[in-house]
């Protein structure tokens, strides 16, 4: 049995050969998808996936922050009140993107900090995006962090020393994902030192696929792609990887 911590399924990507996709996941044994939510147009088409598929698909509900603009507010409060008319299963995806746009910053920090306070008030993970912004996202976390918060550094690609600082707040994970497999990230270095049972396994489909599907759409049913790297960085078996990263996501997600 596998998880995926991370994707994005409900994309209009996917739809013209939906069930295809839907048979490829299922042969991969990935029992279980989390759909971070990325603004207030995406909502519709994530939760008619996880309507339609309850036992397979568990959603989530923020603002990405490539999407807070100035009307950021207004958008929170929305999506704020939708959690008492469906169950969601964390926070997000939240964080600081600063590849895209270094402009907002101000607003993407009060953003994430709205979205923590949401993570402690619904007793949910937080899913953090940290593009060009560890540094800036560690200090907001840590500024907020207490035993309630907890959550998952989605798609981490940092140094061993960004890795070590967050293993300091002990309730997170890193979420590896596809480029794991590109040999110039050099990730599995920095996982030899790094205890498994802080990892969880991701594909931010249809984003960032695995080798040898690198350029092309990514799919869930490539977390086992995912795993066999785990297998380089930790040893053991494939089976020990599925055993281990579904543990951590069962944990971290409290279920």
């Amino acid at each position: 049995m596998w998880v995926d911590t991370h994707s994005h399924l409900y994309q209009e990507v996917f739809q013209s050969d939906w069930e295809e996709v839907l048979i490829r996941l299922k042969a991969s044994k990935v029992d279980q998808v989390f759909l971070p939510n990325i603004d207030l147009d995406s909502i519709p088409a994530m939760m008619r996936l996880t309507e339609e598929n309850p036992e397979l698909f568990f959603p989530m509900m923020g603002l990405h922050p490539c999407d807070v603009k100035e009307d950021f507010e207004n958008v929170l409060e929305k999506m704020e009140r939708l959690f008492s008319l469906h169950k969601f299963y964390g926070v997000g995806e939240t964080g600081i993107d600063l590849f895209w746009d270094k402009s907002t910053l101000d607003i993407q920090i009060k953003s994430l900090e709205i979205q923590i306070n949401w993570a402690k008030k619904f007793n949910l993970p937080i899913i953090l995006h940290a593009r060009d912004s560890f540094n800036e996202i560690l200090t907001v976390i840590e500024k907020h962090h207490d035993a309630q918060l907890r959550g998952i550094f989605h798609c981490f690609t940092g140094s061993e020393q960004i890795a070590q600082r967050i293993l300091k707040l002990d309730s997170f994970m890193l979420g590896i994902g596809g480029v794991v497999s590109y040999p110039k990230a050099h990730i599995k270095e920095t996982l030899k030192k790094i205890p498994l049972s802080h990892v969880v396994l991701e594909t931010d489909s249809p984003f960032l696929p695995p080798t040898p599907y690198r350029g092309k759409r990514n799919e869930s049913s490539y977390i086992p792609i995912i795993g066999e790297h785990l297998v380089d960085a930790y040893g053991g078996t494939l089976s020990d990887i599925a055993q281990v990263t579904t543990s951590n996501a069962k944990r971290i997600f409290g279920i």
